[in-house]
């Protein structure tokens, strides 16, 4: 499931539980892609909850308008995962290394708030 949480124009902020759909995936590179018309810089929030799986169907699909963005990783700024889940955490870290000229935080969710604040640059 997929929840959009109401932000500035230059923040995708969502929350995604238990599992996501190729619609969904769809959802979230439409916003992206329209902040991304607008903004020189994009900041990512997302927020999951017991994530049990993604959809194979969508998959491929979202592959299609995802990989594009590789060249486009000066465009991320700020990006906060909050992860309820330990392997979404370690993940995230090694995403964050692979990618390193985006700016990654990783939290658990008792710190939700600070990680929207920073991605937000209220803090």
């Amino acid at each position: 499931m997929l929840e959009m949480i109401d932000s500035a124009d230059d923040v995708i902020a969502l929350i995604v539980s238990d599992r996501i759909g190729g619609d969904e995936l769809d959802a979230v590179m439409d916003r992206l892609d329209g902040a991304m018309a607008r903004h020189d810089k994009v900041h990512v929030f997302v927020e999951t909850r017991s994530i049990d799986g993604v959809e194979i169907a969508g998959l491929g699909a979202y592959m299609k308008r995802a990989l594009p963005l590789l060249g486009k990783l000066d465009r991320f700024g700020r990006v906060a995962v909050v992860a309820d889940q330990a392997w979404i955490r370690a993940l995230t870290k090694i995403e964050s290394a692979v990618l390193p000229h985006i700016g990654y935080r990783v939290f658990e969710p008792d710190a939700r708030k600070e990680a929207l604040d920073w991605v937000t640059g209220a803090a």
